[in-house]
């Protein structure tokens, strides 16, 4: 495998992990205020991923520095051309942040029900807009020669991408609700496997409708094997939630979001930032020079083991479920 390919690989990698781990931390937030009617209910759900969820926005700060440092010339073609979408993907996870952080510091109920919204806002806006920035890459921009992106607004906002922008939204709530019913336990939980009953039929119906169309614009006999398993393991998935296997409900969203992403950079391979008309660019025309692909795999080999291991043990300590009876007398969120 070419340095160019690793890090190709690498890079759809780490948005796999950042749209596993953060897909479920934008469902809870945009779920709180519905599967917790009270205070105490929303803040037993924001708790769930309390520990957990800026940890998990450091994938997404790694996807971008390596995506930057691998393939400079696809970095600034995505981020100059799609400068609308990122900027307001950014300030949504910098006002949910915030929110997160501050909705607790005052016992002010008109207070937190501000900060609620923003947590929702901020969690629906990145949820619809990833989808819609990888829509409109698998779909392809208007490029000139030089790579530059030569369209305007409007031309991201094509039938395709807001599908897609649909289907990661339905998506990362349908993880999200299987999450909290994972993390809760009482009318929480009960409460987030009603709201999961309500959306999965809509989740399904725009996920495949995406991976289908995907293969479509740019499939291959790889990727389209790829789809059909990730729709299968959301079938699946759904089906253990159905049966309260909360656990195996988990895996089965996970293993279709995981799935899904796979497809999408399977069918993708070689493009980068395919062109409405003309080549685009590749792995081959658009990385960095092999010393600087050499010195990263290093870099890669060394870091990524320790923050794999670091995330797994915070995972692992913050396990168990939660209770109303913890959240009234610990407060936190």
């Amino acid at each position: 495998m070419s340095l160019t390919t690793l890090w190709f690989v690498i890079i759809a990698f780490l948005w796999t992990g950042y749209f596993v781990l953060e897909g479920f931390d934008f469902g809870v937030g945009i779920l709180a205020p519905l599967v917790g009617r009270d205070e105490v209910g929303r803040r037993v759900a924001l708790n769930t991923i309390g520990p957990v969820w800026d940890g998990n926005e450091v994938w997404v700060i790694v996807a971008g520095g390596a995506t930057f440092a691998a393939f400079p010339d696809w970095y600034a073609t995505l981020f100059s051309g799609f400068y609308l979408p990122l900027v307001a993907i950014l300030v949504a996870l910098i006002g949910r942040g915030v929110a997160l952080e501050y909705r607790g510091k005052r016992d002010d109920a008109r207070w937190r029900r501000r900060f609620d919204a923003v947590i929702v806002a901020g969690s629906a806006v990145p949820a619809f807009g990833w989808g819609l920035v990888f829509g409109d890459i698998v779909h392809g921009v208007p490029l000139n020669p030089g790579g530059d992106y030569t369209g305007g607004p409007a031309d991201l906002l094509n039938p395709y991408a807001l599908l897609a922008g649909l289907a990661t939204l339905a998506l990362f709530t349908t993880h999200g609700a299987v999450f909290l019913a994972l993390k809760t336990a009482g009318d929480i939980r009960a409460a987030a496997r009603r709201v999961l009953a309500r959306i999965a039929g809509p989740t399904v119906v725009l996920a495949a409708a995406f991976l289908t169309w995907a293969q479509f614009v740019r499939g291959t006999t790889a990727s389209v094997a790829v789809a059909a398993a990730a729709g299968l393991a959301l079938l699946a998935g759904l089906a253990a939630a159905w049966r309260g296997r909360d656990g195996w409900a988990f895996t089965g969203t996970a293993a279709a979001i995981v799935l899904a992403v796979a497809a999408l950079f399977t069918g993708l391979f070689p493009n980068l930032m395919p062109a409405t008309s003309g080549p685009g660019l590749t792995v081959h025309n658009a990385a960095a020079t092999g010393y600087a692909l050499h010195v990263m795999t290093w870099i890669a080999l060394v870091f990524t083991p320790l923050v794999l291991g670091y995330q797994g043990w915070t995972y692992w300590v913050f396990r168990r479920r939660l209770t109303r009876a913890e959240a009234t007398a610990g407060g936190h969120a």
